[in-house]
């Protein structure tokens, strides 16, 4: 059983059941992630999560996808070459991705943990996969509960992204052309059930606490945004490191697009 997949299904339940009550006007506003209206978000959303799937399903047809994407990339048609993955706008939309999402959730239920799949970058482990999608959905889900001004409730699956953050800390800082810390500071997050998580060595030099949505908002969002700058000084806890979007690094980039 890959547990990841029944968190990605239970993330994407969740947003569904807010976005049921999105006024309709508000469908086409834009939110405070590059302009993007819930619209484009759930076209982004829908689109990359048929990718996924097919990468299970179809790991050829998935690779002759990556390069029409690439293509449309390069020539700056990345959002329409995502429109094309519905034709329907509003609450249809948001119905025919609840509907995909909740069969690809069940369908990767079965699948091995450790199954290597194709990605757009390095191929993935089935478990890693499902997490990016969690991470995807929770992380562009924010943007839009900020927009109608609410406060989105978390559970605890939200430990699966704080867990990317943390295993991809080396990554995320080369890929953005950061230098990378001789050591990871030690990490102590408060999740939403009250359990603490810990990370690393122990250390009250270099240490990292606060709200474990908090960290995960830090790690998966542009380190220059009004969120992260929002939130940096409350999680910061040490000596002379301050900059806690750049200590960390950020997984925003793994959305490619």
């Amino acid at each position: 059983m890959l547990q990841q997949a029944i968190d990605f299904g239970a993330e994407c339940a969740a947003l569904d059941g807010f976005l049921q009550e999105l006024a309709p006007e508000m469908w086409t506003h834009p939110t405070a992630f590059k302009g993007w209206t819930p619209n484009e978000i759930l076209l982004h959303l829908h689109h990359w999560n048929r990718a996924q799937d097919r990468a299970l399903t179809d790991p050829e047809g998935f690779r002759q996808d990556v390069t029409r994407m690439f293509a449309a990339i390069a020539a700056g048609n990345a959002r329409l070459e995502e429109s094309r993955a519905a034709d329907t706008r509003g609450d249809a939309l948001r119905a025919v991705w609840a509907q995909s999402a909740a069969q690809i959730a069940t369908r990767w239920r079965s699948v091995d943990p450790k199954q290597r799949l194709p990605w757009v970058g390095p191929d993935m482990s089935a478990r890693s996969a499902m997490t990016a999608r969690q991470m995807e959905t929770w992380a562009h889900g924010l943007a839009i509960w900020d927009l109608v001004g609410r406060v989105r409730p978390e559970a605890d699956r939200l430990r699966n992204i704080v867990h990317l953050g943390v295993s991809t800390f080396a990554w995320s800082h080369q890929v953005q052309g950061f230098e990378t810390p001789a050591a990871m500071p030690y990490i102590e997050l408060t999740a939403p059930s009250g359990e603490l998580w810990s990370y690393g060595t122990h250390s009250e030099a270099e240490r990292i606490e606060g709200a474990a949505e908090e960290f995960a908002i830090i790690v998966t969002h542009d380190p220059h945004s009004l969120a992260v700058r929002a939130i940096a000084p409350r999680l910061a806890r040490r000596r002379g490191q301050h900059d806690i979007g750049h200590r960390l690094g950020c997984l925003e980039p793994l959305n490619l697009v």
